[in-house]
């Protein structure tokens, strides 16, 4: 684990009722995510075991640890890719059991990939008008003949995707083609399309990956921008220290499955058990 900065505007983070932390200004807000006791198995091997995790309104939350630790398995249990064989998952207070992928997802639940999984033959307007999905406002007959209501949808549809686009400046690469894009353009494209879903908890794994320098501290500049801007909560994995310690109010430390380190950057930073977790314990002389 290298030296990072600590967080630039540090947040007050207060106990919640359900044992865990949140940012202050959240403690009068239903938490957007509840993870209690979560766990799943893999042919009797425990992948993920007694994770629990509240996520405060509208809160920067991350989620770090070594590499094979179970983060994004974590991520596929929150987003119903998987089902959990224990534990209960409650978003915006509603119970999550039994729902599939796309109900997560209305319910108020959008990701990012650890790997891009952009339609790259298409637009870049229409990867995020397919995230636009569930607020079409034309039925099946309107589009069929082509009534005043289908054009005013398509119309309203355009206008949102490049407003979208604009939180990164890329309404004018509309027209492109999205595999096109550089490797980074893409990145913040996918976080486009999760947006459009209109998520109330926003998961991204990643970001960072394959960003310079620069592209990093533009990333956390406009993770906070996200965040201000739509009200929602932000969970990131990230193996870029200076990012989850300079952008995160609250930071779980996943290790083989569990949870070892729960707090505030600081506390995180300086917590001998996730040094280890990331080093190695030092041998005796």
């Amino acid at each position: 684990m290298t030296q990072t900065k600590t967080p630039r505007t540090p947040t007050r983070m207060v106990p919640a009722p359900s044992h865990g932390i949140i940012p202050e200004r959240d403690l009068n807000s239903q938490p957007v995510l509840e993870a209690r006791n979560l766990g799943i198995e893999f042919g009797g091997l425990h992948a993920v075991e007694d994770f629990n995790l509240i996520i405060g309104r509208t809160e920067i939350a991350g989620l770090i640890g070594p590499n094979g630790a179970g983060k994004t398995t974590v991520f596929n249990l929150l987003t119903k890719v998987y089902q959990p064989t224990m534990g209960t998952i409650l978003l915006n207070g509603r119970d999550t059991a039994g729902m599939n992928t796309m109900q997560a997802n209305k319910l108020g639940i959008a990701r990012t990939f650890q790997n891009i999984r952009l339609f790259g033959n298409m637009s870049v307007e229409d990867n995020v008008r397919i995230g636009l999905h569930n607020q079409v406002r034309y039925g099946m007959f309107s589009g069929i003949f082509r009534l005043p209501a289908y054009y005013r949808g398509e119309r309203q549809m355009h206008e949102r995707a490049l407003e979208l686009l604009s939180i990164f400046d890329m309404q004018d690469l509309a027209r492109h083609q999205a595999g096109s894009l550089p490797y980074g353009a893409q990145r913040r494209l996918e976080i486009v399309r999760a947006l459009a879903t209109n998520p109330s908890l926003l998961l991204l794994d990643e970001p960072a990956a394959g960003m310079n320098p620069h592209e990093t501290e533009e990333l956390m500049e406009n993770i906070a921008k996200i965040r201000d801007k739509f009200h929602i909560a932000i969970l990131l994995i990230e193996h870029d220290m200076n990012l989850v310690m300079g952008i995160c109010e609250g930071i779980c430390v996943l290790n083989y499955g569990r949870i070892i380190a729960k707090g505030t950057a600081e506390e995180i930073q300086n917590n001998p058990v996730v040094i280890e977790a990331y080093l190695g314990k030092k041998k005796e002389a």
